[in-house]
């Protein structure tokens, strides 16, 4: 699955909408219904825009400009990091608008997804390839690669790293002779 792999990984999911606050329950709720023949979508904090029902309607609807709110968000998110790394790995939406953000914040177009309201998965760079959630599970090991953190088993026991475990020993030296 998407969530376990993806997580496993070492990779952590954050959701971004420009509805309001006001509807939080009913994102969340929306967010742990999507389902793709078992494959769900990854818990996460879900980020809201911190203002009235009614303004973020006249923003999503009257200006039909809801990336305003996401690239105001990841952005101030993006910023808190070094400016030399993106913290954004790859990101997915639902409208042309969603793309448009991410890619604001610089998220690489490969790893920006679309869904369509068939369900179908639209990587940004190549709109004619159309997937699936259970599709990408299944290549989540090359879409999302093993992120490595910390210390690795051969630091923590460096006598049986495969640099020193296979290595013949080294003879010993008479430093007097070398004098």
């Amino acid at each position: 699955m998407l969530t376990c792999l993806s997580n496993r990984n070492g990779y952590k999911f954050l959701y971004c909408s420009a509805r309001a606050i006001g509807m939080a329950d009913i994102t969340k709720g929306y967010l742990q219904w999507v389902n793709d023949r078992g494959t769900v979508l990854p818990k996460g904090p879900v980020l809201l825009a911190p203002s009235s029902l009614f303004s973020a309607l006249h923003r999503e609807v009257i200006e039909k400009k809801p990336e305003v709110f996401k690239i105001a968000c990841l952005t101030d998110i993006r910023d808190l990091f070094n400016p030399h790394r993106q913290p954004f790995y790859a990101a997915f939406g639902n409208r042309t608008n969603d793309a448009y953000a991410y890619k604001q914040v610089g998220v690489a177009e490969t790893r920006i997804f679309t869904v369509n309201p068939r369900g179908e998965l639209i990587q940004e760079k190549t709109k004619g390839n159309k997937s699936s959630y259970s599709r990408l599970s299944e290549l989540v090991d090359h879409v999302f690669p093993l992120i490595v953190r910390g210390r690795t088993s051969s630091f923590d026991y460096p006598e049986f790293s495969h640099f020193s475990y296979w290595r013949d020993p080294v003879p010993p030296v008479d430093l007097s002779s070398l004098l």
